[in-house]
């Protein structure tokens, strides 16, 4: 049976959602319940490329991903859950003059705010990834504390803990109806009953629009197909994650072995197609293995596709709505949502408890930035 009140309801399994639960347990919250339509990890989370960068190009997201490390180089221990994470560093390629010159800025912003990256040379890129073809490649830029986590474990980690709080999680309970009266929340409809609440978090990823439409609101995110692929398990080849923005491109070897990419179409009409085209696999084949020629004697055994959930200057927007009391949200994070999940759920939490961050960050990823012009686009996206 399903608890008929609830002092905060948050819509989403995925890692936003199960970790913004397990904080506001950790900071004293009772009655929190966490609704999920699918399985845990089933969205977004369980499809990702399972990246984790410091090397953005606008504060707020370095600031994010700088605080999340440090909670992800403790998590396996604060949640009792191995999360696999491995820091073997983010390579990413500079192949124009254009990209020279954005990456000596970004590197320039990451150093000031006390990240460890550097922009580097060719040879220097070599020695870091021997299999590469640096033909193209005018300089790169390398950070040694980025790396990668296991999306699975750490959000099953974070569920665990939460549940181990008091927290009730229930999955394959689709959310239909938000009720609210006078621009208040009330109450949360669900395909096995209500949940009379106050307090509504929306952690739905690629759905967190139509989520919002049914408390009356209308979020200025849509979600768009991100295609992945990957091979059979090869020797090590290298540790960091390769990447480049104007060839489009991620691509990491995994602690099995396995080598994981992907990039994203910039023709990809909005919407929510999960499906795999051949196309993909064709166009990322010929794309890495133009970078690592070695990888055409490796076979791709297969492909998926998950949701990015894109704002208008792909940084989350996170808070409370201004036209709806008790409608927090943890949206629009456009693919950098695992990465940011330790540090953005531990700041929702402290806003609904206490109506302060320990981070600025209010003012900055309110959803109100957009009606006021606010927009600092973060150049640094795949």
């Amino acid at each position: 049976m399903m608890i008929k009140n609830a002092d905060i309801v948050i819509i989403g399994g995925g890692v936003i959602g199960c970790s913004i639960a397990y904080n506001l347990a950790k900071l004293g919250a009772e009655d929190i319940v966490l609704l999920e339509k699918n399985t845990l990890a089933s969205g977004s989370t369980g499809r990702c490329g399972a990246g984790i960068r410091q090397q953005f190009g606008t504060e707020m997201n370095c600031i994010l991903a700088r605080e999340s490390i440090k909670i992800f180089e403790n998590l396996s221990e604060e949640l009792d859950y191995e999360i696999e994470l491995n820091q073997g560093g983010y390579l990413i390629l500079a192949y124009t003059e254009r990209e020279v010159n954005q990456f000596k800025k970004n590197v320039a912003l990451q150093q000031s705010l006390g990240i460890d990256s550097r922009f580097i040379t060719v040879k220097e890129a070599k020695e870091i990834v021997p299999p590469l073809n640096t033909e193209g490649v005018l300089a790169a830029t390398f950070c040694p504390t980025d790396g990668h986590a296991d999306p699975f474990k750490t959000n099953f980690a974070y569920a665990e803990a939460a549940k181990r709080l008091g927290v009730k999680i229930y999955t394959f309970t689709e959310v239909k109806e938000i009720e609210t009266k006078n621009n208040r929340i009330v109450a949360v409809n669900t395909d096995k009953g209500k949940i009379f609440t106050s307090i509504v978090v929306n952690a739905a990823g690629g759905y967190s629009g139509v989520i919002g439409k049914m408390a009356g609101l209308d979020l200025p995110v849509y979600s768009q197909r991100h295609q992945i692929l990957i091979t059979e398990p090869v020797d090590p080849l290298f540790r960091p994650m390769l990447m480049s923005f104007s060839h489009n491109f991620y691509c990491q070897q995994t602690p099995h072995g396995s080598i994981i990419m992907g990039f994203g179409d910039p023709n990809e009409p909005k919407g929510y197609d999960m499906g795999s085209s051949w196309q993909f696999a064709r166009e990322m084949a010929q794309k890495i293995t133009a970078v690592v020629p070695l990888l055409k004697e490796v076979s791709m055994v297969r492909q998926w596709a998950g949701l990015y959930n894109v704002s208008p200057d792909a940084q989350p927007i996170l808070g409370e709505h201004p036209k709806m009391s008790g409608f927090y949200m943890a949206i629009g994070f456009s693919g950098h949502g695992f990465m940011l999940a330790p540090v953005t759920s531990k700041l929702i939490a402290e806003l609904i408890l206490t109506g302060r961050t320990s981070l600025s960050i209010e003012d900055k990823l309110d959803v109100g930035r957009f009606e006021r012009g606010e927009l600092i686009l973060e150049p640094s996206v795949v």
